[in-house]
């Protein structure tokens, strides 16, 4: 019904003309005394007619109100194929609306050259900054001065940002290079943990992990970077105590006895960008490292859940058992 007062309307121009027209012949009609008979048997059979006319006209109003609902659907790369336009002014209109989507998609091929190249550019610098990092690590080493093992701090921790950087962009390009297969987390987590094994000599937290005999369906790398995060974030906001790492079935759970986060920030600390209350007062957050675990671990089919209280520490809790995995 709403589809056939939206029909009427656009024709309202022409039932004004059939109104006044109508009203014209009736009042000639009255005015010379004409018989009301066949005034009424003609008006009734134009009435008819116009009816007639209406209806067809509506069916095909209808039919190409119904293309042009499901061409909305299949606008993609290309301009699909217009229904015929009925006149002079839908052919206007049809050729507006090619030339919008032409420049459309020129600005979006230019976009994406443009993504391109900026992706290229800064996976150079990744692997081009790489270099330097590694040469100061020779220097460094064999020293044992407090200062050399403050300047190796600060080096592995800018190689943990430029490793950061170069998922970033993995991760966002067309083709990411995940290769799934049964790995064992024990292996993943020991190796996340010698990582980090300096920092948590130097910031004297204690680490519980506990045995963990799982084998999980995943990417090993990309899972590792995950793990990785989790850790560099409680150590980063554990200035004392104790981080512990265990699995649950196919669950890994990551505690720390940190500073905790806050309620408000707890919904949107996957948030790109977001860095919340700790990350505010100590200046040490970007806002990345988690967005891209999450991001990570959707794409591998896994889920996280963090839990956290303020003074007494958060949990992460990384679900491997999910069921819709990357190449399903």
């Amino acid at each position: 019904m709403k589809l056939f007062w939206n029909y009427i309307k656009t024709k309202w121009l022409l039932w004004i003309s059939l109104f006044a027209l109508t009203a014209t012949y009736m009042v000639l009609f009255y005015l010379y005394i004409l018989p009301l008979e066949p005034i009424f048997y003609g008006l009734l059979l134009g009435l008819t007619v116009i009816l007639l006319f209406v209806l067809i006209d509506f069916r095909f109003f209808y039919k190409k109100h119904c293309s042009l609902q499901e061409l909305s659907h299949k606008i993609t790369v290309e301009m699909p194929s217009l229904p015929a336009s009925g006149n002079l002014l839908e052919q206007d209109y049809q050729g507006l609306l090619e030339q919008v989507m032409k420049d459309k998609w020129q600005t979006v091929n230019q976009n994406e050259r443009n993504v391109a190249q900026m992706i290229d550019y800064y996976t150079a610098w990744v692997h081009q900054i790489k270099t330097p990092i590694s040469a100061r690590r020779l220097i460094l080493q064999g020293r044992d001065a407090e200062d050399d093992r403050e300047l190796e701090s600060e080096l592995f921790k800018i190689e943990q940002y430029v490793e950061m950087v170069l998922s970033y962009l993995r991760l966002n390009s067309d083709s990411s290079d995940f290769v799934i297969g049964w790995v064992s987390l024990n292996k993943i987590v020991r190796q996340a943990v010698k990582k980090y094994a300096s920092l948590f000599i130097r910031q004297k937290i204690k680490l519980e992990m506990k045995p963990i005999d799982v084998k999980v369906l995943t990417d090993e790398k990309w899972l590792s970077f995950v793990i990785e995060q989790i850790i560099s974030n409680a150590l980063k906001y554990t200035p004392q105590g104790s981080i512990t790492i265990f699995a649950k079935d196919q669950t890994l759970v990551i505690e720390d006895t940190g500073i905790g986060i806050a309620p408000e920030d707890l919904p949107r600390v996957c948030e790109r960008g977001f860095t919340g209350f700790n990350g505010r007062l100590s200046q040490k957050s970007t806002g990345i490292g988690l967005y891209l675990s999450k991001q990570i671990l959707q794409k591998l089919g896994h889920t996280i859940q963090i839990t956290s209280e303020v003074g007494k520490g958060t949990r992460v809790e990384i679900a491997l058992n999910s069921k819709q995995r990357l190449y399903d």
